[in-house]
Protein backbone atom coordinates (compact mmCIF):
# COMPACT_ATOMS: atom_id res chain seq x y z
CA UNK A 1 0.00 0.00 0.00
CA UNK A 2 2.89 2.38 0.92
CA UNK A 3 3.82 3.57 -2.58
CA UNK A 4 0.21 4.20 -3.61
CA UNK A 5 -0.35 6.85 -0.92
CA UNK A 6 -0.61 10.49 -1.90
CA UNK A 7 0.36 13.65 -0.03
CA UNK A 8 -0.87 17.18 -0.74
CA UNK A 9 1.47 20.09 -0.07
CA UNK A 10 0.90 23.83 -0.58
CA UNK A 11 3.83 26.15 -1.22
CA UNK A 12 6.17 23.38 -2.46
CA UNK A 13 8.49 25.43 -4.68
CA UNK A 14 11.00 26.76 -2.14
CA UNK A 15 12.34 26.48 1.40
CA UNK A 16 10.63 24.07 3.79
CA UNK A 17 7.91 23.27 1.25
CA UNK A 18 10.38 22.17 -1.41
CA UNK A 19 12.44 20.10 1.04
CA UNK A 20 9.28 18.42 2.39
CA UNK A 21 8.00 17.67 -1.12
CA UNK A 22 11.31 15.92 -1.84
CA UNK A 23 11.01 13.94 1.40
CA UNK A 24 7.36 12.94 0.82
CA UNK A 25 8.06 11.88 -2.78
CA UNK A 26 10.05 8.96 -1.37
CA UNK A 27 6.83 7.63 0.16
CA UNK A 28 4.13 8.24 -2.44
CA UNK A 29 2.68 10.58 -5.04
CA UNK A 30 3.03 14.26 -4.13
CA UNK A 31 0.34 16.71 -5.18
CA UNK A 32 2.11 20.06 -5.54
CA UNK A 33 -0.17 23.05 -4.97
CA UNK A 34 1.18 26.52 -5.81
CA UNK A 35 0.49 29.68 -7.77
CA UNK A 36 3.40 29.55 -10.25
CA UNK A 37 3.00 26.84 -12.88
CA UNK A 38 6.63 27.10 -14.10
CA UNK A 39 8.02 26.63 -10.59
CA UNK A 40 5.62 23.73 -9.93
CA UNK A 41 6.72 22.06 -13.18
CA UNK A 42 10.35 22.46 -12.13
CA UNK A 43 9.70 20.68 -8.81
CA UNK A 44 7.72 17.98 -10.62
CA UNK A 45 10.65 17.49 -13.00
CA UNK A 46 13.11 17.18 -10.11
CA UNK A 47 10.89 14.56 -8.44
CA UNK A 48 10.45 12.67 -11.74
CA UNK A 49 14.23 12.72 -12.17
CA UNK A 50 14.46 10.75 -8.92
CA UNK A 51 12.08 8.15 -10.35
CA UNK A 52 9.20 9.43 -8.23
CA UNK A 53 5.79 10.89 -9.01
CA UNK A 54 4.27 14.36 -8.56
CA UNK A 55 1.16 16.09 -9.89
CA UNK A 56 0.85 19.89 -10.22
CA UNK A 57 -2.26 21.85 -9.27
CA UNK A 58 -2.11 25.62 -9.84
CA UNK A 59 -3.72 27.55 -7.00
CA UNK A 60 -3.41 30.95 -5.34
CA UNK A 61 -3.95 30.11 -1.66
CA UNK A 62 -4.89 33.72 -0.89
CA UNK A 63 -7.84 33.50 -3.33
CA UNK A 64 -10.73 31.48 -1.86
CA UNK A 65 -12.29 30.68 -5.24
CA UNK A 66 -8.94 29.43 -6.53
CA UNK A 67 -8.59 27.33 -3.36
CA UNK A 68 -11.99 25.68 -3.81
CA UNK A 69 -11.30 24.99 -7.48
CA UNK A 70 -7.92 23.39 -6.61
CA UNK A 71 -9.58 21.21 -3.95
CA UNK A 72 -12.10 19.97 -6.56
CA UNK A 73 -9.25 19.12 -8.96
CA UNK A 74 -7.49 17.17 -6.20
CA UNK A 75 -10.66 15.27 -5.27
CA UNK A 76 -11.17 14.41 -8.97
CA UNK A 77 -7.75 12.68 -9.02
CA UNK A 78 -9.28 9.99 -6.77
CA UNK A 79 -6.00 9.26 -5.03
CA UNK A 80 -5.76 7.80 -1.50
CA UNK A 81 -4.58 10.95 0.28
CA UNK A 82 -2.77 10.06 3.49
CA UNK A 83 -1.79 13.61 4.41
CA UNK A 84 -2.32 17.30 3.67
CA UNK A 85 0.36 19.87 4.52
CA UNK A 86 -0.77 23.49 4.66
CA UNK A 87 2.67 24.99 4.23
CA UNK A 88 2.17 28.06 2.01
CA UNK A 89 2.78 31.23 3.99
CA UNK A 90 3.90 34.82 3.56
CA UNK A 91 5.12 37.73 5.66
CA UNK A 92 4.58 41.10 4.01
CA UNK A 93 6.12 44.38 5.12
CA UNK A 94 3.18 46.38 3.88
CA UNK A 95 -0.45 45.53 3.41
CA UNK A 96 -1.66 44.28 0.05
CA UNK A 97 -5.02 42.77 -0.82
CA UNK A 98 -6.15 39.34 -1.95
CA UNK A 99 -8.62 38.65 -4.78
CA UNK A 100 -11.42 39.02 -2.20
CA UNK A 101 -10.00 42.38 -1.06
CA UNK A 102 -8.72 40.89 2.19
CA UNK A 103 -5.39 41.46 3.94
CA UNK A 104 -2.96 39.32 1.92
CA UNK A 105 -1.04 37.87 4.88
CA UNK A 106 -4.20 36.87 6.75
CA UNK A 107 -5.83 35.55 3.56
CA UNK A 108 -2.84 33.36 2.73
CA UNK A 109 -1.74 32.12 6.13
CA UNK A 110 -5.13 31.56 7.71
CA UNK A 111 -8.20 31.98 5.50
CA UNK A 112 -6.79 30.16 2.47
CA UNK A 113 -5.31 27.30 4.49
CA UNK A 114 -8.56 26.92 6.41
CA UNK A 115 -10.74 27.04 3.28
CA UNK A 116 -8.48 24.51 1.52
CA UNK A 117 -8.74 22.11 4.47
CA UNK A 118 -12.52 22.54 4.73
CA UNK A 119 -12.95 21.84 1.01
CA UNK A 120 -10.78 18.69 1.11
CA UNK A 121 -11.74 17.23 4.51
CA UNK A 122 -15.01 15.48 3.55
CA UNK A 123 -13.16 13.57 0.81
CA UNK A 124 -10.09 12.51 2.79
CA UNK A 125 -9.90 8.87 3.89
CA UNK A 126 -10.40 8.06 7.57
CA UNK A 127 -7.31 8.74 9.72
CA UNK A 128 -5.67 11.04 7.15
CA UNK A 129 -3.30 13.59 8.69
CA UNK A 130 -3.68 17.34 8.19
CA UNK A 131 -0.84 19.63 9.27
CA UNK A 132 -0.74 23.41 9.52
CA UNK A 133 2.56 25.28 9.67
CA UNK A 134 2.31 27.58 12.67
CA UNK A 135 4.74 30.11 14.17
CA UNK A 136 5.76 30.80 17.76
CA UNK A 137 5.61 34.51 16.87
CA UNK A 138 1.90 34.20 17.73
CA UNK A 139 2.81 33.90 21.43
CA UNK A 140 3.37 37.28 23.17
CA UNK A 141 5.27 35.48 25.96
CA UNK A 142 7.72 33.69 23.66
CA UNK A 143 11.15 34.97 24.70
CA UNK A 144 12.83 35.50 21.30
CA UNK A 145 9.72 37.27 19.99
CA UNK A 146 9.53 39.49 23.07
CA UNK A 147 13.17 40.52 22.66
CA UNK A 148 12.35 41.62 19.11
CA UNK A 149 9.46 43.78 20.32
CA UNK A 150 6.81 41.46 18.90
CA UNK A 151 3.53 41.36 20.80
CA UNK A 152 1.95 38.15 19.53
CA UNK A 153 -1.42 37.72 17.84
CA UNK A 154 -3.61 40.86 17.82
CA UNK A 155 -6.97 39.30 16.96
CA UNK A 156 -10.12 41.41 17.08
CA UNK A 157 -12.32 39.27 14.80
CA UNK A 158 -12.04 37.43 11.50
CA UNK A 159 -13.74 40.36 9.74
CA UNK A 160 -11.33 42.88 11.29
CA UNK A 161 -8.33 40.71 10.40
CA UNK A 162 -9.54 40.44 6.81
CA UNK A 163 -9.63 44.25 6.75
CA UNK A 164 -6.07 44.37 8.09
CA UNK A 165 -7.06 45.68 11.52
CA UNK A 166 -5.30 44.45 14.67
CA UNK A 167 -5.57 45.13 18.40
CA UNK A 168 -3.71 48.26 19.41
CA UNK A 169 -0.34 48.10 21.15
CA UNK A 170 1.23 45.69 18.69
CA UNK A 171 4.68 45.42 17.13
CA UNK A 172 6.34 48.47 15.60
CA UNK A 173 7.73 46.28 12.80
CA UNK A 174 5.57 46.45 9.69
CA UNK A 175 3.67 43.27 8.89
CA UNK A 176 4.41 41.44 12.15
CA UNK A 177 0.95 41.87 13.70
CA UNK A 178 -0.69 40.51 10.54
CA UNK A 179 1.69 37.55 10.47
CA UNK A 180 1.40 36.75 14.20
CA UNK A 181 -2.40 37.00 14.13
CA UNK A 182 -2.73 34.83 11.03
CA UNK A 183 -0.54 32.16 12.63
CA UNK A 184 -2.38 32.35 15.96
CA UNK A 185 -5.68 31.84 14.12
CA UNK A 186 -4.53 28.83 12.11
CA UNK A 187 -3.03 27.24 15.25
CA UNK A 188 -6.28 27.81 17.18
CA UNK A 189 -8.27 26.46 14.22
CA UNK A 190 -6.11 23.31 14.04
CA UNK A 191 -6.84 22.57 17.69
CA UNK A 192 -10.57 23.23 17.24
CA UNK A 193 -10.74 20.96 14.18
CA UNK A 194 -8.96 18.19 16.12
CA UNK A 195 -11.74 18.32 18.72
CA UNK A 196 -14.54 18.68 16.18
CA UNK A 197 -13.51 16.08 13.59
CA UNK A 198 -12.51 12.75 15.12
CA UNK A 199 -12.35 11.01 11.74
CA UNK A 200 -9.21 12.91 10.68
CA UNK A 201 -6.08 13.99 12.56
CA UNK A 202 -5.18 17.68 12.79
CA UNK A 203 -1.85 18.93 14.10
CA UNK A 204 0.34 22.02 13.85
CA UNK A 205 4.12 22.40 13.51
CA UNK A 206 6.39 25.30 14.46
CA UNK A 207 9.32 24.68 12.07
CA UNK A 208 11.82 26.76 14.02
CA UNK A 209 13.85 29.74 12.87
CA UNK A 210 14.91 28.48 9.48
CA UNK A 211 17.51 29.92 7.16
CA UNK A 212 17.09 29.19 3.48
CA UNK A 213 13.36 29.89 3.34
CA UNK A 214 11.73 32.80 1.55
CA UNK A 215 9.92 34.00 4.67
CA UNK A 216 10.14 37.76 4.81
CA UNK A 217 11.39 37.92 1.22
CA UNK A 218 8.15 39.61 0.12
CA UNK A 219 8.72 42.25 2.78
CA UNK A 220 9.56 45.74 1.60
CA UNK A 221 11.39 46.23 4.89
CA UNK A 222 15.05 45.23 4.38
CA UNK A 223 15.52 44.98 8.16
CA UNK A 224 12.71 42.40 8.42
CA UNK A 225 14.21 40.48 5.49
CA UNK A 226 17.65 40.40 7.11
CA UNK A 227 16.31 39.44 10.54
CA UNK A 228 14.23 36.52 9.28
CA UNK A 229 16.48 35.46 6.44
CA UNK A 230 19.71 35.29 8.39
CA UNK A 231 20.18 36.88 11.78
CA UNK A 232 17.67 34.98 13.91
CA UNK A 233 19.08 31.58 12.98
CA UNK A 234 22.57 32.33 14.30
CA UNK A 235 22.27 34.66 17.31
CA UNK A 236 21.33 33.45 20.82
CA UNK A 237 18.67 33.05 22.17
CA UNK A 238 17.13 32.67 18.71
CA UNK A 239 19.69 30.09 17.56
CA UNK A 240 18.32 27.67 20.17
CA UNK A 241 15.27 27.34 17.89
CA UNK A 242 17.16 27.30 14.61
CA UNK A 243 16.63 24.64 11.95
CA UNK A 244 17.16 24.12 8.23
CA UNK A 245 14.58 23.35 5.52
CA UNK A 246 15.94 19.78 5.32
CA UNK A 247 15.70 19.19 9.09
CA UNK A 248 12.21 20.71 9.19
CA UNK A 249 11.17 18.56 6.22
CA UNK A 250 12.14 15.35 8.04
CA UNK A 251 10.19 16.37 11.15
CA UNK A 252 7.11 17.44 9.15
CA UNK A 253 7.14 14.35 6.90
CA UNK A 254 7.38 12.06 9.94
CA UNK A 255 4.31 13.69 11.53
CA UNK A 256 2.41 13.70 8.21
CA UNK A 257 3.06 9.97 7.74
CA UNK A 258 2.40 9.04 11.37
CA UNK A 259 -0.14 6.24 11.81
CA UNK A 260 -0.58 6.32 15.59
CA UNK A 261 -3.59 8.64 15.44
CA UNK A 262 -2.07 11.61 17.25
CA UNK A 263 -4.25 14.72 16.92
CA UNK A 264 -4.55 18.17 18.45
CA UNK A 265 -0.80 18.45 19.04
CA UNK A 266 1.43 21.46 18.43
CA UNK A 267 4.93 20.23 17.56
CA UNK A 268 8.20 22.16 17.80
CA UNK A 269 11.08 22.19 15.31
CA UNK A 270 12.42 18.91 16.70
CA UNK A 271 9.07 17.13 16.57
CA UNK A 272 8.27 17.36 20.29
CA UNK A 273 4.95 18.68 21.65
CA UNK A 274 5.13 22.36 22.60
CA UNK A 275 2.78 24.90 24.13
CA UNK A 276 1.28 27.78 22.16
CA UNK A 277 0.06 31.10 23.54
CA UNK A 278 -2.50 31.10 26.32
CA UNK A 279 -5.10 32.41 23.88
CA UNK A 280 -4.41 29.75 21.23
CA UNK A 281 -4.93 27.06 23.91
CA UNK A 282 -8.32 28.41 25.00
CA UNK A 283 -11.09 26.21 23.52
CA UNK A 284 -13.54 29.16 23.53
CA UNK A 285 -11.11 31.24 21.47
CA UNK A 286 -10.44 28.28 19.16
CA UNK A 287 -14.15 27.76 18.51
CA UNK A 288 -14.72 31.49 18.02
CA UNK A 289 -11.96 31.70 15.40
CA UNK A 290 -13.44 28.74 13.51
CA UNK A 291 -17.03 30.08 13.69
CA UNK A 292 -15.99 33.58 12.55
CA UNK A 293 -13.75 32.19 9.79
CA UNK A 294 -16.54 30.00 8.44
CA UNK A 295 -19.00 32.90 8.51
CA UNK A 296 -16.53 35.06 6.57
CA UNK A 297 -15.75 32.37 4.00
CA UNK A 298 -19.47 31.72 3.39
CA UNK A 299 -19.66 35.21 1.88
CA UNK A 300 -17.44 34.05 -1.00
CA UNK A 301 -19.71 32.29 -3.48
Amino acid sequence: MGATKAYVITGPTSGIGFATAMELAKHGTVILVGRNRDKLNQVQKTIAGNGQKAICVVCDISDIRSVRSAAQQIVALQLPIAGVLNNAGIMLGKGSKSAQGWDMTYATNHLGAFAFTEALSPYLPDRANVIFIASAIEDPERKPAKIMGMRGGRYISAEASARGEWKEGGSKMAGIDAYATSKQCILAAAMALARENKRLHFNAVEPGITRGTNLGSESTNSVVRFIFGHLMAIIPPFSHYSSTPEKSAKVIAKILMDETGQTGIYFDEKGYPMIGSELSRDPKFQDRVVAETRALLQKVL
